[in-house]
């Protein structure tokens, strides 16, 4: 199980920069999750506290949008990764997660990757440098969208 987790969390973009000893570490407090096609793995407002990783099926991300319905934010495919900003802020969700696809889902609970975070100072900086790489070129793509909207809001 330790091998599979570290071969996974090494293909993702979040953890591809790590060393081999830092997966191998990270995948030791992995677990595994099963959701049944049409199952939510959470719904908007619950607890964050996990990081999922795709390893089978499809997950269909979305909100709930007052009188109108879902809103599909994006379909996620193996190797696509959710839920990480729960590990760093640990806030309440911010969108549903709903197995498109029975789905086969790796796992990092919040409270052990913190304990690791703690114990090791060297694997903390490099994950959570992983962390800010992430969200740096997220917060980019978000920019790029809203000035795409914006110019074309002026012509349209």
């Amino acid at each position: 199980m330790i091998e599979e987790a570290r071969r996974a969390l090494a293909a993702t973009k979040l953890f591809n920069s790590l060393p081999e000893s830092h997966l191998t570490r990270l995948a030791a407090f992995t677990g595994l999750e099963a959701v049944a096609r049409g199952k939510h793995v959470f719904r908007e407002g619950d607890p964050g506290d996990r990081f999922y990783l795709i390893l089978e099926g499809r997950i269909r991300i979305s909100r709930q949008l007052p009188g109108m319905g879902e809103e599909a934010l994006a379909i996620l495919e193996p190797g696509d990764y959710f839920g990480e900003m729960a590990l760093i802020d640990g806030r309440p969700r911010s969108a549903d997660a709903l197995a498109h696809e029975s789905a086969k889902l790796l796992t990092l609970n919040k409270r052990d990757l913190d304990d690791l975070l703690f114990v090791d100072k060297i694997v903390a900086y490099d994950i959570l440098w992983a962390f800010v790489r992430t969200l740096s070129s997220r917060l980019r793509e978000t920019d790029n969208k809203l000035t795409f909207l914006s110019v074309s809001s002026k012509f349209g």
